[in-house]
């Protein structure tokens, strides 16, 4: 079995190590692929504006990139894999932060699965909420978790999805299915500057919880309640979720650009 690991929080990331550790309990034939440098709300953004470099490092499979967290998976499969020997697994993280979300968006962990599956490869992202301080705890976790996923991949894979996995602070745990949680990310700005001609300001860092925001039903089975509950989270993701518009009104629109214009 040939597993792809990748991250975006750099090649020397303590979720890096942990995850690839656990992932022994499904093969010998792991391949890892991570970035040079921590990644911040990088999205799945690919360079193609630039040429990017492979290093090896500590070890036949294991490689630094220097690219993006997608473009990890894109290495991989391009080059390392340009036999056409696609892994059967690709495992990003572990996240030093939850994902929940907008981090549907924004994640590079999330970048990483997405990514996986435009290949056709089951994919599984990782995140804790407050990183990895518990080595032992989230590697038994994943230890027995991953062959238990593995297992039941033809149920929850293909199609464009994939799925993440949040874990809380502390670990052992049970894990519940969640909703995608509701909270809005960038909600504000720190003015740093202003002049006639400019203002510099940074974005805020940090979260309105779903509980916070006024006006919104609160879903029982919300991520973020779940997580801070001290359950692990489960959300099957799909890249692919478009919703049909009422034929009526797609004939509408089409109608109004064919009609002749008024003279």
């Amino acid at each position: 079995m040939k597993i792809l690991i990748c991250n975006d929080d750099g090649a020397d990331a303590p979720g890096l190590g942990v995850l690839e550790e656990a992932a022994t309990a499904l093969g010998a034939d792991i391949w890892v692929v991570a970035p040079e440098r921590k990644w911040t709300a990088a999205g799945h953004q690919l360079s193609f504006d630039r040429d990017l470099t492979l290093t090896r490092k500590a070890g036949a499979q294991r490689f630094v990139c220097s690219g993006a967290p997608a473009d990890c998976v894109v290495a991989a499969m391009t080059v390392l894999f340009a036999d056409g020997t696609k892994p059967d697994l690709v495992l990003a993280g572990v996240n030093d932060k939850r994902n929940v979300a907008e981090d549907l968006a924004y994640s590079g962990t999330m970048a990483i699965a997405r990514e996986a599956t435009f290949w056709g490869v089951p994919a599984v992202g990782f995140s804790q909420v407050n990183g990895v301080t518990d080595r032992p705890g989230v590697l038994a976790t994943l230890t027995r978790l991953l062959p238990r996923l593995w297992a039941s991949h033809r149920t929850w894979s293909g199609g464009g999805f994939w799925l993440s996995v949040n874990l809380p602070a502390e670990l052992p745990a049970p894990i519940a299915q969640a909703r995608v949680g509701r909270d809005k990310i960038g909600v504000a700005s720190d003015i740093c500057e202003t002049t006639p001609e400019r203002i510099t300001f940074r974005i805020r860092r940090g979260r309105a919880g779903s509980q916070a925001q006024a006006g919104r039903k609160i879903l029982t089975a919300d991520e973020n309640l779940l997580l801070d509950s001290g359950q692990i989270t489960v959300v099957r993701h799909r890249w692919f979720a478009d919703a049909a518009l009422p034929e009526s009104l797609i004939v509408e629109w089409s109608d109004a650009l064919m009609r002749p214009a008024a003279s």
